[in-house]
């Protein structure tokens, strides 16, 4: 019996520690933006497959920004440059601009600690260039869709937040009012109202970007990616990753030798009977 109980664990221990490795050892899809110096989204929201590209053993900002421009900038990663600091890994070059360090960054548009944050299947990042070097007013802006589906003519609405902060310094969000609409970089004469909405229609077929200017903030541009009419449909991806699967997987080994060993009890208590 003990015998028997003992052999179940230390598989289960097996199983889980391979599975744990190979979600280590394997990359994340996840979606990256970027801004450049002058203000113009030059990557919206794509999908890249991350991997552990400076051999730290973890999946971090870095290995998405360095992907993205291995995948999209004309130079490849000679347009990244990361240096130590203070703070940890930080920016010291982005789509191929080197400003000093004034750069941002954000994962799910909450602002990131160092280029070593971790990231995981589904997520989205987004590295800006300040473009305001005077009084570092550029500010953070999303749309609370990065994506949506629609039929040509069919109406889209769209909530604008930006990041800001309360009278003690804490980290707020806020509905961003009197922001002009944009689709693949032109005006479309539609604000947003008080409460960060607006509504647009798109009527050509395809895949559009949808982001927006202020006259009265330095915006870092949001990104929506509106895929009109029958497109290939960008969604949003799951937040289950590989780690999340194989941990699943194991719990449910775990839960089988467990009934296992319970049927054994069992059954060792009728012949005892």
């Amino acid at each position: 019996m003990k015998k028997t109980l003992t052999i179940l664990l230390t598989l289960i221990m097996i199983l889980g520690t391979t599975c744990l490795a190979a979600s280590a050892d394997e990359g994340v899809k996840v979606r990256v933006s970027i801004a450049d110096g002058s203000g113009k989204l030059v990557v919206a929201y794509k999908q890249i497959e991350v991997t552990d590209t400076d051999a730290d053993g973890a999946l971090t900002i870095s290995d998405a920004l360095y992907a993205a421009h291995e995948k999209f900038y004309a130079d490849g990663a000679e347009g990244y440059g990361t240096f130590m600091s203070d703070y940890g890994l930080s920016l010291g070059k982005l789509w191929g601009e080197e400003n000093g360090g004034s750069y941002g960054y954000y994962v799910n548009n909450a602002s990131a600690w160092s280029l070593a944050d971790p990231v995981s299947e589904g997520d989205h990042v987004y590295a800006f260039v300040y473009t305001d070097l005077t009084y570092w007013s550029d500010t953070y802006s999303w749309f609370e869709k990065a994506s949506v589906k629609a039929d040509a003519g069919e109406e889209i609405t769209l909530t604008l937040k930006s990041a800001g902060y309360d009278a003690e310094w804490n980290p707020v969000e806020v509905a961003v009012e009197g922001a002009e609409i944009t689709v693949d970089g032109e005006g479309t004469g539609i604000f947003t109202d008080e409460n960060g909405q607006a509504t647009i229609v798109i009527e050509d077929s395809g895949k559009a970007v949808i982001s927006a200017v202020s006259d009265t903030m330095t915006l870092v541009p949001a990104v929506c990616v509106a895929n009109i009419s029958g497109d290939d449909v960008v969604t949003e991806l799951p937040k289950t990753g590989v780690a999340d699967t194989f941990s699943f997987l194991f719990a449910g080994l775990a839960l089988v030798g467990a009934g296992a060993v319970l049927t054994l009890i069992a059954k060792k208590k009728e012949q005892m009977a």
